[in-house]
């Protein structure tokens, strides 16, 4: 088991509920709401897992590779990217189920999402691959389909600001550093 894999899986699973969507008759608003229900709700829990698990992890093998500019980077943009999904799921709950808006709000939502996904699996999930070790990989898996299962029913939505997402990690971490937590490409920002 390798938490590269189990992300792959949830942004193909996000895929397929996305595509389920697009299939249903617009008029079946029950259907449309319950698979948005199960979409909204994992969107979240999914981004809140690799916002605990992943991405401090990523972080941590970037700093002892001598890449922290790198995964910095692709951490800001990944919480960023986060950020910009949970408010496309906030504008979904803004319309009526079934209707031209909803409908809209929707592709928003999957347009955030496919864009991110694309970017992690580019950059994030490429990096992890080539940095962490396969044991590493394993028990960060384990974390992660743990965190998954107990919060099956979902998570509360909080915005997170990328800079400090990224200070607090490096600095829980033990980031080298003078203790500033520069925070590569920001410290003159």
């Amino acid at each position: 088991m390798d938490i590269t894999q189990l992300i792959l899986d949830d942004h193909a699973e996000q895929r397929r509920l996305f595509a389920i969507l697009e299939q249903i008759d617009r008029g079946n608003t029950a259907v449309l709401s319950a698979v948005w229900d199960r979409l909204g709700a994992f969107l979240e829990l999914h981004a809140a897992a690799e916002e605990e698990i992943f991405y401090p992890e990523l972080l941590q093998v970037g700093i002892a590779a001598h890449r922290r500019d790198g995964v910095e980077d692709e951490t800001l943009d990944a919480i960023k990217d986060h950020n910009e999904i949970r408010d496309a799921v906030a504008e979904v709950a803004r319309h009526a189920v079934g209707t031209d808006e909803w409908f809209q709000a929707v592709a928003g939502a999957n347009e955030a999402n496919s864009d991110h996904m694309g970017e992690e699996e580019r950059e994030g999930l490429t990096d992890f691959r080539r940095l962490a070790s396969l044991q590493r990989r394993h028990e960060l898996a384990v974390q992660f389909a743990d965190y998954e299962a107990r919060n099956y029913a979902g998570v509360e939505p909080v915005d997170k600001d990328p800079e400090t997402y990224v200070r607090t990690e490096e600095q829980g971490a033990g980031a080298p550093g003078d203790g500033s937590l520069s925070v590569g490409s920001l410290k003159n920002r």
